[in-house]
């Protein structure tokens, strides 16, 4: 699957690393590393700055690279999806479920402002 594909706001399935089988939503995205909600949560010590803040141990979320995940279904299956022409000129990603083709997202038509 082509990593390119995955954008914020998409399911997401861990294929490798410490964190493998675990799904979650795709928080953010920079270059070849996402940020997945709930996946390589990391431990921080934070320092006490003044009187109010205490120091304590705040866990955070790491961000991974785009290989280690797959595009998954809510129920966990994963996605292979396909790229091809629309019928309007422009890019459509789809995916076969039980021989059906279904359409999983359009991207703008080249040349067009909207």
């Amino acid at each position: 699957m082509k990593s390119r594909w995955i954008k914020k706001d998409d399911r997401v399935l861990v294929i490798s690393g410490n964190d493998r089988g675990k799904m979650g939503t795709v928080v953010a995205k920079k270059g070849e590393r996402i940020l997945v909600q709930g996946v390589n949560i990391r431990k921080r010590h934070m320092k006490s700055r003044d009187q109010k803040h205490r120091s304590e141990i705040v866990n955070i979320e790491r961000p991974i690279h785009i290989s280690n995940v797959v595009l998954c279904h809510a129920d966990g299956r994963r996605l292979k999806v396909r790229s091809r022409v629309g019928e309007d000129g422009g890019k459509e990603l789809f995916y076969f479920d039980k021989g059906k083709e279904i359409s999983y997202r359009k991207f703008r038509k080249p040349g067009s402002k909207s």
